[in-house]
């Protein structure tokens, strides 16, 4: 799997929340400001190129989807993330959560106790 660019997963975070669109339909998903047609379009060039959306042609519209599922993106993020800024170490990863939130005991009890109900 490979890492996506923030507008890319903007259009993914669109794209598993419909399971399915055209460009139209995905352009209405964005909240805020929208990106130009073709930019859309360009990004799902892109995508398709790293395999993670694919498309089928229904009449004149492509209609994309995703290849991968969101849970398996958010993991491959944060083993990224663990591997790449916490030399593989949760409880560095926990440490800087708990600092930059101001996270209490219970807190980290909590985030300990469902780490712990993942294994």
């Amino acid at each position: 799997m490979k890492q996506l660019t923030k507008a890319e997963e903007e259009v993914m975070q669109i794209l598993w929340q419909m399971g399915k669109g055209i460009i139209k339909e995905i352009l209405a998903g964005f909240k805020d400001k929208r990106p130009a047609y073709n930019t859309v379009a360009t990004v799902l060039k892109v995508l398709k190129n790293k395999e993670v959306v694919d498309f089928k042609k229904v009449g004149n519209v492509y209609v994309y989807y995703p290849l991968i599922t969101k849970e398996a993106y958010s993991s491959f993020q944060m083993k990224y993330l663990l591997k790449n800024y916490f030399g593989g170490s949760f409880a560095r990863l926990a440490a800087f959560f708990a600092k930059d939130n101001d996270m209490d005991i219970q807190d980290l009890e909590e985030l300990l106790k469902e780490a712990d109900q993942l294994k």
